[in-house]
């Protein structure tokens, strides 16, 4: 059930302790992609994976804002500090607890998310009666994992699978000619850098050309598959509070 388009009774009468929350950003993808790319495929991915399991699930709407100041110089790109982005989602999520939507799932669309996602998923888990786990859409996706850029072959692929319109397609050489082929300045395991512009022309990592609709077809089944075993895991899964050893 999209929580949107539901009245209070709607949810009230539901049978379920399942949510999903899609996070994402909005931030730059270079010069053929939209801004609001993580969303869009977040929510795709949160979308499809609730349609592969037998049973009710809450979905609530999407937050569209993350950590991103790794793209400031990148004009329309939007932030928030990682204090405000995990009391944000904390405190969304905790609102669905309040309801009785005890386990959560949060679907991410954007890697600068992660760790604060894992932070959050951690202290309400702990602190509360909520089981709630982070869920990265292209950490999921098999040997294409090892592809993912930014703005690059991956997202671009399932963009044009999910919305085609959304891809500037005259601007995909420019943005291939910019790119740069891997993330970060690394020297010694260490990524001197801390902005994106430091290492990419235009905002791009990898090769968008790369990224076809089919194989963007490939990625959503993929993901989904991925996000439907683990909803079905976590509401199997036996989330009373371990003793002390």
């Amino acid at each position: 059930m999209d929580l949107s388009d539901a009245t209070w009774t709607d949810v009230r009468d539901l049978e379920t302790d399942l949510a999903v929350v899609p996070v994402g950003s909005t931030e730059q993808h270079g010069p053929h992609a939209p801004l609001g790319t993580d969303v869009l495929t977040a929510e795709a991915v949160a979308d499809a994976g609730i349609e592969c399991v037998d049973r009710t699930v809450v979905r609530a709407p999407a937050i569209p804002v993350g950590i991103a100041e790794e793209h400031r110089q990148f004009p329309g790109t939007m932030w928030v500090s990682d204090a405000t982005f995990r009391d944000y989602v904390g405190e969304a999520v905790s609102s669905l607890v309040h309801h009785g939507f005890d386990r959560v799932v949060v679907v991410n669309g954007h890697g600068g998310n992660v760790d604060a996602l894992r932070e959050v998923g951690g202290r309400l888990t702990r602190d509360s009666d909520a089981y709630v786990v982070p869920f990265t859409w292209f950490d999921c996706v098999g040997e294409h994992a090892a592809e993912m850029g930014h703005g690059g072959p991956l997202e671009t692929a399932l963009l044009r699978h999910l919305e085609p319109e959304s891809i500037r397609e005259d601007r995909i050489d420019e943005a291939r000619a910019g790119a740069a082929e891997g993330w970060g300045d690394w020297t010694s395991g260490v990524n001197l850098a801390y902005d994106s512009a430091e290492f990419t022309e235009n905002g791009v990592v990898g090769d968008p050309s790369g990224g076809d609709a089919e194989r963007g077809n490939e990625l959503l089944e993929l993901a989904a598959d991925s996000l439907a075993r683990l909803l079905e895991a976590v509401a199997e899964r036996d989330i009373t509070q371990s003793e002390r050893r």
